[in-house]
């Protein structure tokens, strides 16, 4: 029997169909198993400690006068922790406004940073001066904590961070939380998308055994990771994400400290949201080709399962987007074939062979599956747990507020993942970002 060209390309498309849902559903199940994980299992709590450690807190700051002062003060007033024993360091780096000013108004140590060089304009510089400036001048503070300008913390935050790092923690993560949660269905996306990280992902690998992932600010270092480590050893656009991965690739754990909450101003628009994702997507496919790629071989070397986790968690980023194009190309593909037989073009008996209808059934099956899960997870389970339970974290009054949010949160997931594909212009140094958080000087 002569085989045309036609079952040739499909027979081809629907194994490389079969390969594209496995992968689909690997990276799904790895979603589910750490939910479940994070379900189950009580936020993971470190004791209270008697001893305190003085800790820096290091702020990167380009052009922040609008939000600096705001940030520098509340810090200091609002925190249980003992004054003598916390300090602020507001690295001005290039700024053209009062933001080195304003920071010393609020009570803030400023380090001006005037580096002629727009590639080290980014934030990850400013970060390794501030950090290298610390362990040589300040030889008391154990800890140094990364805030952004426009982030408040809540205020047994530095209790909560003391508590870990004398429970032996050297490297952690807060719960990121939203200051301006319910302005928009944008900031309420972002609210969800930061929830679902913190809340499933973070404490998932935390009671799983795995490393947290750091990809925002309120990372606490201790003094004594940074010296092992030679400093703040990173140069990347996603320097938050590298030093994590460093780490991961030494062998150590970050660990998600739950109960210390960073609250961050969200995106409110599609630009700043889509521009933000691209910037990430940019930094991480660096990372990835950098860092991520040696994950698989050192994994089989070692059988540290977070390097696995990792490598699969930052796959999505490049495979996302492909995949659901694939699934969506693959079905257009089927239907234009079945016109064809049925007009006559194609001989309709390739509908009644079994590979054929195996094939057909699982696949719609699959994608039906993973639509449901999609909308089962970053929905339902989220709204249970997140909106009725802890919408406080992100300026809600009510919890009926994000309820709303269950159908269209992946809508987002979707555009999230298409946006992260887009290509990036590339831009010297820091683009002042428009703020939503409330200011005061």
């Amino acid at each position: 029997m002569i085989i045309m060209w036609y079952e040739i390309i499909y027979r081809i498309l629907s194994i490389l169909n079969y390969v594209v849902v496995i992968f689909f559903g690997l990276l799904l199940l790895l979603q589910v198993v750490e939910i479940i994980a994070s379900l189950v299992h009580k936020k993971v709590k470190y004791p209270k400690s008697d001893k305190k450690a003085r800790i820096a807190y290091l702020i990167p700051a380009c052009n922040e006068e609008d939000v600096i002062f705001t940030t520098v003060e509340d810090l200091i007033k609002t925190q249980e922790y003992p004054r003598e024993l916390f300090d602020v360091y507001v690295v001005a780096n290039n700024c053209k406004d009062n933001t080195a000013e304003l920071a010393r108004k609020a009570g803030a140590k400023v380090l001006v940073l005037d580096d002629p060089n727009p590639e080290h304009h980014r934030a990850a510089y400013p970060l390794k001066y501030g950090v290298d400036y610390i362990l040589k001048n300040d030889p008391t503070a154990e800890i140094i904590i990364h805030l952004d300008a426009d982030n408040h913390i809540n205020h047994t935050f530095s209790s909560l961070m003391n508590d870990a790092y004398q429970a032996g923690v050297d490297f952690g993560r807060p719960y990121e939380g939203g200051l301006n949660g319910t302005q928009n269905f944008f900031t309420k996306a972002c609210a969800y998308f930061y929830a679902f990280d913190s809340r499933f992902g973070g404490r998932g690998k935390e009671v799983l055994g795995l490393s947290a992932h750091v990809n925002g600010a309120g990372a606490m270092m201790s003094r004594k990771l940074l010296l092992e480590t030679g400093g703040y050893d990173c140069t990347s656009i996603s320097d938050d994400t590298e030093f994590c991965f460093n780490r991961i690739l030494e062998g150590r754990k970050a660990h998600m400290i739950e109960e210390a909450v960073v609250y961050e101003d969200m995106p409110s628009s599609g630009e700043v949201t889509a521009g933000r994702n691209a910037r990430i997507a940019k930094g991480n496919k660096m990372l990835f080709k950098e860092k991520t790629s040696k994950m698989i071989p050192l994994f089989f070397k070692t059988g540290n399962f977070s390097l696995l986790e990792t490598f699969f968690t930052y796959i999505w980023i490049f495979l996302g987007g492909p995949m659901f194009i694939w699934l969506f190309a693959y079905y257009v593909y089927f239907f234009l074939f079945a016109g064809f037989a049925m007009n006559g073009k194609i001989p309709l008996s390739m509908f009644t062979q079994d590979y054929f209808s195996n094939i057909l059934w699982m696949t719609i099956w699959t994608f039906v599956g993973v639509i449901a899960l999609l909308y089962f997870i970053f929905g339902i389970v989220q709204v249970l747990v997140f909106a009725l339970k802890e919408y406080d974290k992100f300026g809600a009054k009510s919890k009926w507020e994000f309820v709303p949010m269950i159908f269209l949160f992946p809508l987002y997931l979707l555009v999230y993942g298409f946006s992260m594909m887009a290509p990036k212009k590339k831009k010297k140094g820091w683009t002042k970002v428009k703020r939503n958080v409330p200011t005061k000087k």
